[in-house]
């Protein structure tokens, strides 16, 4: 049996194709296609036809791969940029006419629930206490759990390409007092989430997605060609000088730099002071950097507790889009 899932982020239409027969997404096809949204919509705007189209054309082409590696429709789900759009119901409904395939939002607390999941099952039990820190284009979040699912989740308005909207438009690069505002906005919205995982006493961290990737490697962690299965850990000293050196520099140079890619360079600056912040709001010197995350965990769902579940999530996306997240919102997992 072959499954794929296909996630619309704010920069990148990712596409995994895997084989599930034995209970485990092992995967046989990965692809994906620029959309850089976070370059041409600000959060809370409607997405633009231009970019719908580049949308469209990015979902079609994930859904004729996904055939050609003898796997149904993509479970297709797109994160924050797309969840928070005015014209989401549009959007969605353009791309399910156009190319057949039923794309869908998931709410932040769900997209937690999903992360964790994955990085439960490839962490393994011993984790025990697992703490997770996921950081995306347009939000952030956080979950904590002892067992399969989380015990809470927390979905923040913390996102990296967001917060470089927010604050880092006007100067390239950002003033000393601009970073130091930010730090503050985000220590601020932190602090509950911070002081929960804190009294909660995680054995095991973990941070996922692709911005903490490619924050682990500028701070020595060993590069993708070396496979899944090296171990990678950030430490929050090395994320600490990370920042430093990100904010002396304007965003083209930053591209220079060991793991920061072009496209993602403008936002990494604010994507490191969100981790490094939690990390010392937290307490934790350092975390793994887990390569299974919310993709790996919608297979996983998929595969244990059949298709019913997706259809229960997925249900209400077209329902008109939801204002832009609280500072805070915790919610109970449902195991």
């Amino acid at each position: 049996m072959r499954m794929s899932v296909l996630d619309v982020g704010s920069n990148t239409v990712r596409l995994v194709v895997a084989d599930a027969q034995d209970g485990v997404p092992l995967p046989v096809h990965t692809a994906k296609w620029r959309l850089r949204l976070s370059e041409s919509v600000k959060p809370g705007e409607p997405i633009p036809q231009e970019c719908v189209e580049r949308l469209v054309a990015s979902v079609a082409a994930a859904s004729r791969a996904a055939t050609r590696w003898g796997a149904a429709s993509p479970l297709a789900f797109a994160t924050a940029m797309v969840r928070n759009a005015p014209n989401r119901r549009e959007v969605l409904r353009t791309v399910r006419t156009r190319t057949g395939v039923p794309l869908c939002t998931l709410p932040g607390e769900v997209e937690a629930e999903l992360t964790f999941l994955g990085a439960r099952r490839w962490m393994g039990w011993r984790s025990g206490p697992l703490a997770l820190m996921d950081i995306g284009g347009g939000s952030f979040e956080v979950a904590f759990g002892r067992g399969r699912l989380p015990d809470f989740v927390a979905s923040l308005p913390l996102g990296a390409g967001r917060l470089t909207h927010e604050h880092f438009a006007e100067e390239d690069p950002p003033s000393p007092e601009q970073v130091r505002a930010l730090r503050r906005k985000v220590r601020h919205q932190l602090r509950d989430v911070a002081a929960r995982i804190r009294w909660e006493g995680p054995r095991t961290a973990v941070a996922t997605s692709r911005t903490f990737q490619q924050l682990g490697r500028l701070c020595g962690a060993p590069p993708g060609r070396h496979g899944p299965f090296v171990p990678r850990v950030l430490r929050s000293r090395d994320l600490g000088e990370a920042v430093t050196r990100l904010a002396a520099l304007p965003a083209a140079e930053r591209a220079r730099l060991p793991g920061i890619s072009a496209p993602r360079a403008a936002q990494s600056l604010a994507g490191a002071v969100v981790g490094h912040t939690a990390m010392k709001l937290v307490g934790l010197k350092t975390v793994t950097v887990c390569p299974w995350a919310i993709r790996e965990g919608v297979l996983l769902r998929h595969i244990e507790d059949g298709a019913s579940w997706w259809a229960e999530v997925t249900r209400h996306s077209e329902e008109a889009a939801p204002p832009d997240p609280v500072p805070l919102r915790i919610a109970a997992a449902k195991n």
